[in-house]
């Protein structure tokens, strides 16, 4: 889309009605029917650059009805009006019978002032003007998609009192308060029975974000739960996971939490996103580890549950040390090459996550003596 008007119109609330009434626009409309002028006076307003054939609009559009409605409740003094990038008055007519908010009237040559005057490059856009009409930030629609309502009133010093919050929640120290919230103060298990989080203060937690149709996610899963079992079970630690859904729907969530042995955030929980947004979550499987204090011990997991298993609790960089020197005298006792009767190539140490010994046909951790021409793997003490 175009760049800044260049004409010299306030850019604002002003701006926008001097463009308005330039258009000879003289009401505002809604799907209702004409509305006028004074509806705006008075509150911040938000301009939603949005489009019928855009799929992330309408994508978009479901947590922002979501964010007005609830601020209405609360008696905020906000509008949104709807400005319509659709090629014809029917897409515009369609788009608009979703929102529950105002809009100017289909007007092409609106459209592309109003763009070009707020510097619209993709939409959806949402552009908040405060009372004294100006601009109070760029851009909103991230800030919308990660806070929802929380967002308002959308100023530069909202924002970062926000990511404040969320860097305060991702040091750690108050388990509560990272998991649980005024509404909610329990998890729930695959059983339907509910968990306090008060219960887990002074456990090592991990937080699994995982979903059902993701296969590594599967695959992680099933190393997990062995690890967990061990933990808990079998050695009685002070180990809690909890399951952090991406899934794609609820019946996905109930599928994956139903092969799980530990709770879940619920999965209409908005807690579930506030989560992956303050761990920076970009992809699946991934095991945040939190230590007994509250605060964050590492955001690999995955890799250390992957590689050690059980023995790598309590996941801290001490043990994870001491489990690597360990390793490392252990394979400083064998020999770099053998030649073993039971196969006929020669066998290489190797380090490996986990194998099936060719001879006694048990799984192996860390050491073997690998083939490098066929895929052969002998445990240490297997070799003669």
């Amino acid at each position: 889309m175009a760049g800044p008007d260049h004409h010299a119109v306030p850019v604002g609330q002003n701006g926008f009605k001097k463009i308005l009434a330039s258009e000879g626009i003289e009401f505002l409309t809604s799907a209702s029917g004409k509305v006028l002028w004074s509806a705006i006076d008075g509150k911040t307003v938000c301009l939603f650059f949005s489009a019928n054939w855009c799929r992330p609009c309408k994508a978009f559009t479901p947590s922002l009805i979501q964010m007005y409605n609830s601020l209405k409740k609360t008696g905020e003094n906000l509008e949104i009006v709807f400005v319509s990038s659709d090629r014809d008055e029917e897409a515009y007519t369609k788009h608009l019978e979703t929102m529950p908010w105002l809009a100017v009237p289909f007007n092409l040559n609106l459209c592309t002032r109003l763009t070009r005057l707020f510097n619209i490059n993709l939409i959806p856009a949402l552009i908040p003007l405060n009372v004294n009409g100006n601009i109070v930030e760029d851009n909103v629609v991230s800030l919308v998609e990660d806070y929802g309502a929380d967002a308002f009133p959308f100023t530069r010093e909202r924002k970062d009192e926000l990511r404040a919050m969320d860097e305060r929640k991702r040091r750690g120290g108050r388990i509560e308060e990272l998991l649980a919230h005024a509404g909610r103060d329990y998890l729930i298990s695959r059983n339907g029975e509910k968990i306090l989080v008060s219960e887990l203060v002074g456990k090592t937690i991990g937080l699994y974000f995982g979903a059902h149709w993701c296969p590594p996610a599967r695959n992680f899963t099933s190393q997990l739960i062995q690890s967990y079992k061990e933990l808990v079970t079998i050695l009685n630690q002070p180990f809690e996971v909890i399951f952090i859904s991406t899934d794609r729907d609820h019946d996905e969530f109930n599928c994956s939490l139903s092969s799980m042995p530990w709770p879940a955030i619920p999965y209409e929980d908005k807690t579930r996103q506030d989560l992956k947004r303050i761990f920076d979550i970009k992809g699946i499987p991934t095991l945040v580890l939190i230590g007994p204090d509250g605060k964050t011990i590492s955001s690999n997991g995955r890799a250390m549950i992957s590689m050690y298993g059980a023995m790598a609790f309590p996941f801290t960089e001490p043990r994870i040390a001491g489990i690597e020197a360990s390793l490392r005298k252990e394979g400083d006792k064998l020999p770099y090459k053998v030649q073993d009767p039971k196969h006929v190539h020669e066998l290489k140490l190797d380090m490996a996550k986990a194998y099936i010994c060719d001879a006694c046909k048990k799984q192996g951790r860390f050491w073997s003596f690998s083939c490098d021409v066929c895929d052969y793997d002998l445990h240490p003490k297997c070799v003669e």
